[in-house]
C-alpha cells in the first residue's frame, strides 16, 4: 500500500468480539475501501518474548509467552507481519495456544474466556530498519524503513492479556477509538 491509497485506520474494530458469521476486522476493513484484506497463520509457538513484552504481560525473564504470528495480506501482497503475545495462564489450553484458525478471532475468544479488552489500549509507534527476515516475508529490499506498531491491552479488569507488535510497509493514518457511552 503506498500513501497514495492510504486510508485512516481505526482501532476501535481489532478490540471488539466479532459475531458469529462476521469477517474478521482486517477483512471487512479493507473490503470498506475496495480491497481485500486476508491473513496467513506464520506459526503458533511458546517463546520468550522481548522484554517490553514480558513486562506488560508480567512474565519474568526465562518465561515463556504464547506468541501468534500472521502475515497480513492486502489484494494478495504482503504488507504487515503481526505477532500477538499472550501470558500463558490466558492462553495455554484455549484455541489461542493451537495452530488453526480463531473463530471470531483472539479478542472473541479472550472475551468468552471472560477477558473483554479495555475501551483505550496503549499503542507506540516507532520506525525502524527491516530485519532480513522481515524483509524477506514482506518482500522488500535490505535496508527498508518499516513502521512498528506495539498496542498493549488489557482487560476491563485491568489484567494485561495481549502485547500485539505489527510491522508494517504501508502509510498508517490512524485514528484512536474513544468509547462512547
Amino acid at each position: 500500500m503506498s500513501s497514495d491509497d492510504a486510508w485512516i485506520g481505526d482501532a476501535q474494530p481489532y478490540l471488539a468480539a466479532r459475531r458469529d458469521g462476521e469477517e474478521d476486522a482486517w477483512s471487512s476493513e479493507a473490503a470498506a475501501h475496495g480491497r481485500r484484506g486476508a491473513q496467513e497463520l506464520l506459526a503458533v509457538q511458546e517463546v520468550e518474548g522481548p522484554s517490553v513484552v514480558r513486562e506488560f504481560l508480567q512474565i519474568e525473564p526465562g518465561q515463556l509467552t504464547v506468541v501468534r504470528r500472521r502475515l497480513i495480506l492486502l489484494d494478495g501482497a504482503p504488507i504487515e507481519l503481526a505477532d500477538s503475545y499472550y501470558p500463558p495462564s490466558v492462553a495455554r489450553g484455549t484455541a489461542l495456544a493451537t495452530k488453526g484458525k480463531i473463530r471470531g478471532g483472539a479478542i472473541s475468544l479472550l472475551a468468552t474466556l471472560g477477558f473483554i479488552p479495555e475501551d483505550g489500549p496503549l499503542e507506540d509507534v516507532a520506525a525502524a530498519i527491516a530485519a532480513p527476515d522481515q524483509c524477506a516475508a514482506l518482500q522488500l529490499k535490505p535496508g527498508t524503513p518499516v513502521l512498528v506498531l506495539t498496542r498493549f491491552t488489557r482487560s476491563t479488569a485491568n489484567e494485561p492479556i495481549e502485547v500485539s507488535v505489527m510491522t508494517m510497509t504501508r502509510h498508517l493514518q490512524y485514528r484512536q477509538w474513544k468509547a462512547t457511552s
